[in-house]
């Protein structure tokens, strides 16, 4: 090998590696930076956990207690019965996970529930408090998924492709003197007018509030939408005074029944809970569990409409 031919190897090689050493370095650093970021985003979660975890559960005395003094202005009362009950966010929002927020952001939405909860409860009722708060909670939380996130999820594949169109919509939109049309964005990307309507048309299905509801009605979406102000399920066990009753139709049931209608909807001194936890608590399947549930709801529905009262009303929160 000449030497001349010899020291232009020498070069490249060092080219390559001086390149292959940013490209490390590249790469490091932005690994780095993700993995801080990830780290963070960890460790808040993990202090907040961590700090609401001191904060011991109230007794059935005791959230009377503090309720009927936080009715009365007191904001420490306030502040403990909301303090006491940040567990209960989070075992609720963590349901919720995987649905466009992330879990700080969803316990955050049911925070607000939480207090809300606390400003509206009435413990000369007789319910637990937790009953109560679980409605308000998963509604904050609930509206906070349909206000942020789409309604329809589009699949990741399709999400890129509409991107790329999108980006070509806003390039052409730079130099024509027109909103870019479908033609347009197939024109540029070279692609089939249909399939460009088709993407666009996923993007811009996003119903407005005050679209009408029905095509022969004047109601719009907005209208259907529940007022926070107006009664929820939870608010209706206390407003029709209906502890007196629910002992009685919980009696009536089978003693698997009652223990699995209680634990699953947090009557008595129970926390609502998943028919997986009522499942580990009692022994059971979790289908079993659902069995039972399916039993005992029916037999109470029946009780309940003798009555005229609704099933749904008392036990959908």
């Amino acid at each position: 090998m000449s030497k001349q031919k010899q020291r232009k190897n020498e070069k490249v090689a060092a080219v390559v590696e001086v390149n292959s050493d940013s490209i490390s370095d590249n790469i490091s650093d932005e690994y780095a930076e993700y993995h801080k970021v990830h780290e963070k985003s960890l460790d808040a979660t993990q202090l907040y956990l961590g700090e609401i975890g001191i904060n011991a559960l109230l007794t059935a005395e005791e959230e009377v207690f503090y309720s009927r003094k936080a009715q009365k202005g007191c904001e420490k009362s306030r502040a403990k019965m909301i303090e006491s009950n940040l567990r209960l966010v989070v075992k609720i929002a963590r349901r919720y996970t995987n649905r466009g927020l992330a879990l700080l952001d969803l316990v955050e939405e049911g925070n607000l529930g939480l207090i809300r909860a606390v400003e509206k409860f009435d413990p000369e009722r007789g319910f637990r408090f937790s009953t109560y708060a679980t409605w308000w909670i998963r509604q904050t939380i609930e509206r906070a998924i349909m206000n942020q996130t789409r309604t329809i999820r589009l699949p990741i594949h399709v999400v890129k492709e509409l991107n790329v169109y999108l980006r070509a919509s806003r390039e052409l939109a730079q130099t024509l003197d027109h909103e870019p049309t479908a033609e347009d964005i197939a024109a540029k990307l070279d692609k089939p007018v249909e399939d460009v309507t088709r993407l666009l048309g996923l993007n811009e299905r996003i119903a407005s509030v005050d679209t009408p509801f029905m095509s022969d009605s004047e109601k719009s979406l907005l209208d259907t939408i529940p007022d926070e102000r107006d009664m929820g399920p939870a608010e209706k066990l206390q407003d029709d005074d209906l502890k007196n009753n629910i002992e009685h139709w919980l009696g009536e049931l089978a003693e698997k029944q009652r223990e699995v209608i209680a634990r699953r909807f947090g009557l008595l001194h129970y926390e609502p809970s998943t028919l997986e936890e009522v499942g580990v608590e009692i022994g059971l399947t979790r289908e079993r569990v659902r069995q039972i549930q399916v039993e005992a709801l029916r037999r109470l529905r029946q009780l309940l409409e003798k009555q005229g009262l609704s099933l749904e009303a008392l036990f959908k929160a």
